[in-house]
């Protein structure tokens, strides 16, 4: 039996939308339904608010950001006891984003020496002489900072439980790692910490994704403290670097 078509003023029944003589309405209806879902939905993610970045998060997108091509910057390099007495400092200007190289001047109480670092070889005489150069492997310009790897280092520290610190700029990671974690992003500078026991590591990454601090405490079993600093400023293009000649 068909139901009762009478209706109530200003009302529409059941019947009335979907009968066979409103064929139009019928087959738009699910359309129309829809396209009303759809502007809820859309309606309903526009007013959410943003998922907050987590620090690791921030720390990944500056270095995925990060200019790729190679540059330079002037280096400050301090080694200190545990007591805070300064063993060596470093400083001049060094390229990176490719194989390290570039001048320094090294200084501790012994000596001061004038060095030039190639991508074969690191030069080294005593500054103010025009003696020959003490020629060296590359790999005696590595301490225990991978300076030509340091995007490779933050990502090793997120990795071993890195903490973010986000309470000012440049962004600051931190983490305690061991000489063989560093191995794994570069095998000469994570033997040259053989002999440490654990790193306390601190670096700090600014809105370019570029690295300007790195700082290492440095422990060992029956040795002193050792901490290593390395500031990194007045970023500008490449310097041109070749094999120093006596003169």
């Amino acid at each position: 039996m068909s139901p009762p078509s009478t209706l109530r003023p200003g009302t529409l029944s059941f019947r009335a939308w979907y009968s066979e003589d409103h064929p139009l309405i019928h087959h738009r209806t699910p359309a129309l339904i829809l396209a009303l879902s759809g502007l809820m939905l859309s309606a309903c993610a526009s007013g959410s608010p943003a998922r907050p970045k987590t620090g690791e998060q921030v720390v990944l997108d500056r270095l995925a950001a990060a200019d790729d091509a190679p540059y330079s910057a002037a280096v400050r390099a301090v080694t200190r006891s545990g007591t805070g007495r300064r063993l060596q400092l470093m400083v001049g200007r060094i390229n990176l984003n490719a194989p390290l190289t570039g001048r320094t001047t090294d200084k501790t109480e012994q000596y001061t020496e004038d060095v030039v670092i190639t991508r074969q070889k690191v030069y080294r005489r005593a500054s103010g002489t025009h003696g020959v150069w003490q020629e060296f492997p590359a790999a005696a310009a590595k301490g225990g900072i991978p300076t030509d790897r340091l995007p490779q280092y933050v990502r090793l520290i997120l990795g071993h439980s890195g903490s973010v610190h986000r309470g000012s700029e440049p962004v600051r990671v931190s983490a305690h790692l061991a000489p063989k974690d560093i191995e794994s992003v570069d095998r000469t500078v994570g033997r040259n910490l053989h002999p440490a026991s654990a790193i306390d590591t601190d670096v700090w990454i600014d809105k370019e994704g570029r690295i300007v601090r790195v700082r290492q405490d440095i422990h060992f079993a029956s040795q002193p403290d050792i901490q290593n600093t390395l500031t990194l400023t007045d970023f500008k293009s490449v310097v041109p670097v070749s094999a120093p000649v006596a003169r």
